[in-house]
């Protein structure tokens, strides 16, 4: 998502939030990642992992690696790379709330994969994305966090439309709050950057974005840790 400012208040546009002032591209300086953080915490069915590190929780940025795990053995595949995550940076551990512009942190698993384009041969199951697409971001919806065919179901108040271009030409569904739990958060994907920080997704380059979705596996059972110094 990004956001536009207009006469000193910000507006949003279609979910997604633009930059009212040019924002530079720059990867921020962060330190390496410590050997230890890419660990033996995950199970030892896991052999795909992605790294997201912001440089502190109010960053816009973040570094993104992805790693092949063997045993106690972990090859970098892609990256360093330069991350957006969402506008008012990564919540703490189970602080992420609707609407409050933040990433969740945590260590989560993929749902499926999604877009406006057709899918270009992905591991994942994928979901083409059309106008009547949406995805159930009202927490008294019976719905939440759940993708809605309107044309069938009530979609709840201000539904995230899923047809929108570029951001969501492809998209992988990160599984948060798998549970539905009322107001702890919807709709958070790895989807196409759109040159501005998101609203609580990650998005990196097209380029990139499509390396990494075209690498991830189900058999493999990938997970993303999203993280700040």
């Amino acid at each position: 998502m990004f956001a536009v400012r207009q006469n000193g208040r910000m507006r949003f546009v279609n979910g997604i939030v633009a930059a009212g002032m040019a924002i530079s591209l720059a990867a921020v300086p962060m330190r390496a990642i410590a050997a230890d953080q890419v660990h033996a915490n995950y199970r030892r069915d896991v052999r795909q992992i992605i790294i997201v590190t912001a440089a502190s929780r109010s960053a816009t940025y973040a570094r993104l690696v992805a790693y092949r795990l063997s045993g106690d053995r972990r090859v970098r595949v892609f990256g360093p790379w330069t991350a957006r995550v969402g506008y008012n940076g990564i919540a703490p551990p189970h602080r992420k709330r609707e609407g409050d512009g933040r990433t969740p942190s945590g260590t989560f698993g993929f749902s499926f994969f999604f877009g406006v384009r057709p899918d270009p041969g992905f591991s994942f199951p994928f979901r083409h994305a059309y106008r009547y697409d949406f995805w159930d971001d009202d927490p008294a919806s019976p719905r939440y966090n759940e993708w809605v065919n309107a044309r069938k179901h009530n979609p709840g108040a201000a539904p995230e439309p899923m047809d929108q271009v570029p951001a969501y030409d492809y998209a992988a569904v990160i599984a948060y709050n798998t549970r539905r739990t009322p107001g702890l958060g919807s709709a958070i994907f790895l989807h196409v950057g759109t040159g501005t920080a998101t609203a609580g997704c990650v998005s990196l380059p097209r380029s990139e974005l499509l390396k990494v979705l075209h690498w991830l596996r189900p058999r493999d059972n990938p997970r993303i840790t999203i993280s700040a110094r």
